[in-house]
């Protein structure tokens, strides 16, 4: 069973190398990096791996493909430049290597680390996501956002976290979050999704009583009061975006924008 971890990234200069890093068990290390990227993130990749490939960016899951693409070994690992494998997780993988595998594909627990702690609740974890997969029975689905990875057979789960090095500031969080609700009121229009006063009135208020109460994210101190409203503000972002995208097609500042 030989293992190809696969990354794709944009601008992380200061987070690819810990990434890689992590990964270095892997038979083989494929780096897909956004053509935009202005930063040193292709050069350091290139200090763990001669398979770096800088390509125009094309969605989440359109670059995760081309990465799987490039692989050469039937199994695949994919990694964000956000995250680390755990020593843990390594131990679970190697154990796999060395027993061999049952299932077309595994899934692992997800630890986030934010505003100096680790998440334990909040709906943050487990968290669970399925990254070790044999390629030749998976496909990456999600053009917009919140890209995922079906497999086509059975799933197991591989002990240890894949630890989420995630937003390194409130100020990052809502850039990201101001971005992913822009892709994901797109994505629901797409699809013939509408919002009206149900969906920006009660379901920010309902998300925020899932994550606060229902996953305990009290139990997570400020952090998880931060996270639960946040998780308020984007339902109430993104349908009111969906509702600005079906509301004004031409623009809310043209005269003729509902026209």
């Amino acid at each position: 069973m030989k293992i190809s971890a696969t990354l794709i990234a944009g601008n992380e200069e200061d987070r690819i190398g810990d990434a890689l890093a992590s990964v270095t068990w892997a038979d083989e290390i494929i780096v897909v990096v956004d053509a935009r990227s202005t930063d040193r993130t292709a050069e350091i990749a290139r200090q763990y791996t001669d398979r770096v490939f800088v390509r125009p960016w094309s969605g989440y899951a359109a670059q995760k493909r081309f990465a799987d693409a490039q692989a050469t070994h039937e199994w695949i690992f994919s990694l964000d430049a956000d995250e680390r494998v755990s020593p843990e997780l390594r131990c679970s993988i190697e154990r796999l290597k060395r027993e061999g595998p049952r299932h077309e594909g595994y899934r692992v627990a997800r630890r986030a680390w934010y505003l100096g702690r680790w998440i334990r609740h909040s709906g943050w974890y487990p968290d669970y996501q399925l990254r070790l997969y044999r390629r030749d029975r998976a496909r990456w689905v999600g053009d917009y956002v919140h890209e995922s990875v079906h497999v086509e057979g059975s799933v197991g789960t591989l002990e240890g976290d894949l630890w989420h090095m995630t937003r390194r500031s409130l100020s990052e969080h809502h850039e990201v979050l101001n971005r992913y609700t822009t892709l994901a009121a797109e994505e629901a229009f797409a699809h013939g999704k509408r919002a009206g006063w149900f969906a920006l009135c009660v379901r920010p208020l309902l998300a925020f009583l899932r994550s606060y109460v229902l996953r305990q994210g009290f139990r997570d101190g400020i952090p998880g009061l931060v996270i639960s409203g946040f998780a308020a503000y984007y339902v109430f972002l993104k349908n009111a975006k969906l509702w600005e995208r079906a509301r004004f097609p031409k623009g809310w500042g043209h005269p003729l924008a509902t026209e």
